[in-house]
């Protein structure tokens, strides 16, 4: 495809599990080389959206595309996706005890790779580049995947394996959860220089606008009763921090059906008590 193509759009999206819909008609659409931050208070769809992305069989698509570089891929399967090149880090990423970290990326490249032939002595070094800028430690690689790793050993995984394996568009499901204040840096550090380097297409889910101090988003996008709301620059997820989302989504009112005259109390300047990140639009 051509490079002036997205690397990831959805259409109308319309999204129900188990007969409840969560997503309302998202439209969404990001360049190579982007970065996205998608915010909102839980429950609101975001988790929802990374799933479908990826062709999570218990999401049934009620309506609507998901396109990935120029391709429809709605009814893609998951393994499918994941082998032209598309990857999410999860929230909550699950161990395997017995498969050394070193043994499934090895794998994982080599399900890729054409003729399927990736050699041992070329992924090790690579492997150990990227783990030198993740700094982390060589000894992580023979330990089990996940398997008694802290949240943060969980997602420098996860980072490593994004970074290694040359993905092309990334959901990050709250990556920057369990990461302390360095390991934070190194992983959006990481991942900002695959945006660059490598054209990587980044959907960011995140509560915290520090993380976005050093993954630097193109676009904002506050998702709320299944559809994204409001749409800005790096400037919103600042906002967001001093305002909460009752005084971002106030603006969008009339389309979103907030009350009308919806004010600040003098006591609370996002005016939702001690919880200025709580959902206005959440019935």
């Amino acid at each position: 495809m051509s490079d002036q193509t997205p690397i990831f759009e959805a259409r109308g999206l319309r999204v129900a599990i188990e007969g409840k819909e969560i997503l309302r008609g998202v439209d969404l659409t990001i360049e190579r080389g982007q970065v996205h931050a998608l915010m909102g208070r839980n429950g609101s769809g975001k988790s929802t959206l990374a799933y479908v992305a990826m062709g999570h069989p218990n999401y049934e698509v009620l309506e609507g595309e998901i396109f990935y570089d120029g391709q429809d891929i709605t009814e893609m399967d998951t393994d499918e996706r994941a082998r032209r090149g598309m990857f999410l880090a999860f929230q909550y990423p699950m161990a395997i005890p017995g498969v050394t970290v070193s043994k499934f990326m090895h794998s994982a490249l080599k399900a890729r790779a054409e003729g399927g032939n990736v050699p041992l002595r070329e992924f090790r070094d690579k492997l150990s580049s990227a783990m030198d800028l993740l700094g982390v430690d060589k000894s992580f690689t023979g330990r089990y995947v996940n398997d008694g790793f802290s949240g943060g050993e969980k997602k420098r995984n996860e980072t490593l394996m994004l970074c290694s394996l040359k993905r092309r568009y990334a959901v990050l499901d709250e990556i920057d959860s369990g990461l302390d204040v360095d390991a934070l840096a190194a992983v959006a550090r990481r991942i900002q220089a695959a945006t660059e380097e490598d054209g990587l297409g980044v959907l960011a889910i995140t509560h915290f606008g520090r993380f976005l101090e050093v993954l630097e988003p193109d676009r904002v996008h506050v998702l709320a009763r299944g559809r994204i709301q409001v749409v800005g620059g790096p400037e919103l997820a600042e906002r967001l921090e001093a305002e909460g989302y009752v005084g971002v989504l106030a603006e969008a009112g009339e389309s979103v059906g907030l009350p009308t005259g919806v004010t600040h109390p003098e006591d609370h300047e996002a005016g939702f008590g001690e919880d200025p990140f709580a959902d206005p639009l959440d019935s």
